[in-house]
């Protein structure tokens, strides 16, 4: 792939359209749990971004690799489980009982839980000095944000809030995968692996849950709105600011996007976060800052 030129107002305007995206998706997620359950959302999603991924895929030439590929096929499995069957579910099942805009902050960690991940598995991303002192101050963000000595009080809650940062350290992962998976057009990459989610999803989401009974039109609605705006839209607008301004410049989205998640659930669900909440979100975005100063991006944003 060439250079990426500097980045233009159409570039600007696209990230922040990704952050108000990907943002929204928790608060659809709590909208949907009044008519739906959390395996269904998941399962549900699923099928909406894989079909109308793999038809613009199509429409545009593009085939999924032959199954002969064994390793390609491999890494979009891994991203099929770790990008979304896995963290789809347990943020479903986590935002039954901690708010919405609490998932969003966690997902803030993603890019921090990168930085060991790839000091291990990827060649020449080695920890530096400056990326652990970041780690490590986001990481106190993230044992704020959990609220460790709940774990000591039987707080339900506290295994919820460890079921994003679960989510979250599925999405780190999945950004491995991608950077390690042998070359191949983005939109074949992630429409596969919403294939492999989607298929393994269904059957468990029947089995677990039934089918859905009727659902009302603001049900339906967010259902919709998570199939085809954090899951497939996103991930076509992803590929286009890539392609034209650069990974680094697409990791500005980490900024915007816990943000957006509050901004949502505050003024639209009502709900209230506490203010060690807002301290870890603090930390954590600081540490961000502080390990990726003047290095270069590692993998995406989720599609939450």
């Amino acid at each position: 792939m060439p250079d990426a030129a500097k980045p233009g107002l159409t570039n600007w305007l696209t990230l922040c359209l990704l952050g108000l995206i990907w943002g929204a998706s928790f608060m659809s997620i709590a909208v949907a749990l009044d008519g739906a359950g959390p395996l269904s959302i998941a399962a549900i999603r699923l099928i909406i971004a894989a079909v109308t991924l793999l038809g613009v895929a199509f429409a545009m030439g593009l085939r999924l690799p032959a199954l002969s590929h064994r390793t390609l096929w491999l890494c979009i499995v891994g991203m099929g489980l770790f990008t979304n069957a896995v963290p789809f579910t347990l943020l479903s099942l986590a935002i039954q009982n901690v708010p919405s805009a609490f998932a969003g902050l966690a997902m803030a960690a993603v890019p921090l839980l990168v930085l060991p991940l790839a000091h291990i598995l990827v060649p020449g991303e080695r920890m530096s000095g400056i990326k652990t002192a970041g780690f490590s101050l986001g990481f106190i963000g993230v044992l704020v944000l959990i609220g460790v000595s709940d774990l000591f009080t039987g707080d339900g809650a506290v295994w919820s809030r460890l079921a994003c940062i679960g989510a979250a350290f599925c999405y780190a992962i999945g950004s491995i995968i991608t950077r390690i998976a042998p070359p191949v057009h983005p939109l074949v990459f992630s429409s596969g692996g919403l294939l492999v989610g989607a298929t393994l999803m269904l059957p468990v989401a029947l089995y677990m849950e039934g089918l859905p009974g009727a659902m009302s039109a603001s049900v339906w609605t967010a259902l919709v709105y998570l199939g085809l705006g954090p899951t497939a839209l996103a991930t076509i607008l992803l590929v286009r600011v890539i392609q034209s301004a650069g990974p680094s410049f697409m990791s500005l989205v980490n900024y915007q996007v816990p943000v957006w998640s509050v901004i949502f659930g505050v003024v639209f669900l009502g709900e209230m976060l506490p203010g060690n909440f807002v301290f870890a979100l603090a930390l954590i975005l600081g540490g961000l800052a502080i390990s990726q100063s003047g290095q270069k991006r590692l993998g995406r944003y989720p599609s939450a």
